[in-house]
This record gives C-alpha cells, sequence and structure tokens, in this order.
C-alpha cells in the first residue's frame, strides 16, 4: 500500500518503521510540511491508499477534512476531536470514503474495554468507581481520549440493567500528566468490603503503531466510519 503519515511525533516514527516492516511504500509529512494542509492537496494525495494521522487535537479536524474530501480512506488515531465525531461521520458517508479512528489502537487495551464492560456489574453490587489516567506531560488532552473511551463502554454496560440505570452517572476520571509515562488507565470499585484494581500499563507505544498500520490494511476497498474497537478482531 502507498501510505502517508501525517505527524513525525514518536508514534509516528513507529508507524512508520513498522509499516516499513509491512512492506509498505511511505511518504511522512509533519507540521512544517502540512502547514495549512498543505501535504493534503488532492495533487499530492494522488496515489495515496490511506492517510493515517498522529498529530495534535488542533490541526486533526483540518486533516480529516482534507483528507476526505479528497475522497482518501483515513486511519486517525489523534484524540481530542470526538465531539464532532456525528459531522465527521457525515462527511465521510458523504464522500463514500473509509474511515477508522480509536482512542487507542493497542490490542491490549481493547481487550481491557472488554474486562472494564463487563466489570461494570459491579456498579450493580453497591461498589463506586473511578477512572484514573496517567500520561506524560506532553500530552494535549486531558483526560485521554482512552479513559473516555473506557467510561464510555462502562456507562452503557451498565446502563442495560434496568436497576442500575435508575442511578447510573458516567465515572468520574482524575487525569495525571508527568515525566515520559507512555499511557497508564486504572478503573478502581470500592465497598465496604474490598476494592477492586483494574490497570493497563503501556510499555510502549509500538502497540499503538502495530494496531493503525493493521487497520489501515483492513480498510482497503471498503467504505464507512468505524470505531477500532468495533473491529479489530477481525485483524
Amino acid at each position: 500500500m502507498n501510505l502517508l503519515i501525517l505527524g513525525r511525533g514518536k508514534t509516528g516514527s513507529l508507524v512508520a518503521d513498522f509499516a516499513r516492516e509491512r512492506h509498505h511504500h511511505l511518504q511522512i509529512a509533519g507540521a512544517k510540511e502540512n502547514t495549512a494542509c498543505a501535504a493534503l492537496t488532492p495533487e499530492n494525495l494522488c496515489g495515496i491508499d490511506a492517510v493515517i494521522d498522529f498529530t495534535t487535537p488542533h490541526c486533526v479536524l483540518a486533516n480529516i477534512e482534507a483528507c476526505v474530501q479528497a475522497g482518501k480512506n483515513m486511519v486517525v488515531g489523534t484524540t481530542g476531536w470526538y465531539g464532532e465525531i456525528p459531522r465527521v461521520r457525515a462527511l465521510v458517508e458523504r464522500h463514500h470514503t473509509g474511515f477508522v479512528f480509536a482512542a487507542n489502537f493497542s490490542i491490549g487495551v481493547n481487550l481491557f474495554f472488554d474486562i472494564a464492560r463487563t466489570a461494570a456489574a459491579a456498579l450493580r453490587h453497591d461498589y463506586t468507581g473511578q477512572i484514573f489516567e496517567r500520561h506524560h506531560i506532553h500530552k494535549k488532552d486531558a483526560p485521554s481520549g482512552t479513559a473516555i473511551a473506557i467510561q464510555k463502554v462502562m456507562h452503557e454496560a451498565a446502563a442495560q440493567d434496568r436497576e442500575t440505570a435508575a442511578r447510573n452517572e458516567p465515572l468520574e476520571i482524575t487525569s495525571f500528566r508527568e515525566g515520559e509515562v507512555v499511557g497508564l488507565h486504572e478503573v478502581v470499585f470500592e465497598s465496604a468490603a474490598d476494592r477492586i484494581y483494574l490497570c493497563h500499563d503501556a510499555k510502549s507505544r509500538r502497540g499503538f503503531a502495530e494496531g493503525a498500520v493493521r487497520a489501515a490494511e483492513w480498510l482497503a476497498g471498503k467504505k464507512g466510519f468505524y470505531d477500532f474497537k468495533d473491529i479489530w478482531r477481525e485483524l
């Protein structure tokens, strides 16, 4: 595949490394090359099969609009834009492109989502819950997209139970920004009798990179708007 990677940061660099391992052809555009979406004109995107975005919240929406309007499939690992999901979904459907986004492309984190969804049953048994997330000091958004995704899947799971739904509020998220922490997410349940701890601790960004490239491969020949947590098993 011919891939364009947006972002020369730590994760974008790992995406490029893994894509090369998979024998894809690459172009890379950092902030300087893509000022005002200069790298995303229809002429520059000619011949590109998919664009993978690991940039920043302040520019990701402009990147999405440029790529989708040019008819290019896109994989987006940047977070901080999810309030615009309905608008982006409509844009993707209108231009008949393929789009995969994720709060986190790590297979381990997506397994953790399933564990958290099941663990939400604790809220039916007099437990209270809270979510904690820790990331490096350079991360632009807080809470993290992954923490928000955990909160959402647990809220939806709890809402399916009539008794819990009547008193169901999304779990509180507490964010920390320190050092060079790659990404640590915890869910803590507490009752009068005990505590339950669930934790995912990313040792590196490699898992994010692998999942994003595999998502681009999966998207080849497909159209539509997809959340990675719903399709990762198909990889």
